[in-house]
């Protein structure tokens, strides 16, 4: 067992220090997919926030680099790794990870491509690593001076964003379940720029407030719902509404939850979610939920936004 995590080690490093040279930041990862390195303030009486200020190893995604020699320090200092993790928002792909998980128990593919097609944006060819549970990473790169946040089944259920701050596992990475691996015929391409629509949806809408209710109209900032890409001041609590439920209406088996954690999210980052609620979910209990299926998705969603009145 030690021979063979001395060369899932070595294995892991070589692929860590392949990434580098495309530009990708790597930390060295532990076989449960956690930064191999833990933190040095651990034991601190009264930790404070360090981001690697303090010059020691062991700062998760802060100890990222593209210098071969600094990558070879980390792995050194954690001869039990077995994978790397590529830091995401860094220059100079500023990458975005698309995670499409399965373990949710949703079709999280068919949940991208119902946005999509409601948001009229297409998925470019891009990098697609394959995960060990049978899941997907799409890697995109964003605008530099766009900040994307990371988040957890916000869009859809079992479609998690990695974005600044987090980190997506490289492919090669050994792990208690497995081997990460790259999809065939795209090991060979660049991560591909984030379609502007989709890129929109990854951003928290603006803060509402009196200056904030229209904010920079159109920016990419802006959370549309259904693809309308109007404002969101006049008119809004009754077509957006209205649109939103019949969103939910028109779901077919297999997709009505996802639907309805979709459009109740939409409506509570809107400010709609109090009146909308009772709506949405009397719609999802006409094409077959439960009401306690429906109810708990609505408040799965209004939890997600942080926005309940």
């Amino acid at each position: 067992m030690a021979t063979t995590d001395r060369q899932a080690t070595t294995l892991a490093l070589a692929h860590a220090l392949s990434a580098a040279e495309r530009g990708l930041a790597v930390i060295p990862l532990s076989r449960s997919k956690l930064p191999a390195l833990r933190s040095p303030h651990r034991n601190d009486p009264t930790p404070t926030p360090c981001h690697g200020e303090c010059g020691r190893l062991g700062h998760g995604v802060y100890d990222a680099s593209t210098d071969p020699r600094r990558i070879r320090a980390l792995f050194a200092a954690a001869p039990w790794a077995t994978g790397y993790g590529i830091a995401c928002g860094l220059h100079p792909h500023h990458l975005i990870g698309v995670d499409l998980d399965t373990k949710s128990g949703t079709d999280s593919s068919a949940a991208l491509r119902e946005l999509a097609l409601r948001h009229l944006f297409t998925i470019p060819d891009t990098v697609v690593i394959l995960t060990p549970s049978g899941g997907r990473h799409l890697w995109l790169t964003g605008p530099p001076d766009v900040v994307v946040p990371n988040s957890a089944s916000r869009l859809a259920p079992g479609i998690d964003i990695r974005g600044a701050g987090g980190y997506l596992v490289g492919p090669g990475s050994r792990t208690d379940h497995g081997v990460y691996g790259t999809a065939p015929g795209t090991a060979h391409l660049p991560p591909a720029p984030c379609p502007s629509a989709l890129l929109r949806l990854l951003l928290p809408p603006p803060p509402r407030g009196p200056q904030g209710r229209g904010g920079a109209a159109g920016g990419p900032g802006r959370s549309r719902g259904l693809g309308q890409g109007h404002g969101r001041d006049r008119g809004l609590g009754h077509g957006h509404g209205l649109g939103l439920i019949h969103f939910v209406l028109t779901a077919h088996e297999g997709q009505r939850n996802t639907r309805l954690f979709w459009a109740a999210c939409r409506a509570y980052e809107n400010g709609l979610g109090p009146d909308l609620a009772n709506a949405l979910i009397d719609a999802a209990i006409h094409t077959g939920l439960t009401e306690r299926e429906a109810r708990s998705t609505v408040a799965s969603a209004a939890r997600m936004s942080g926005r309940r009145g």
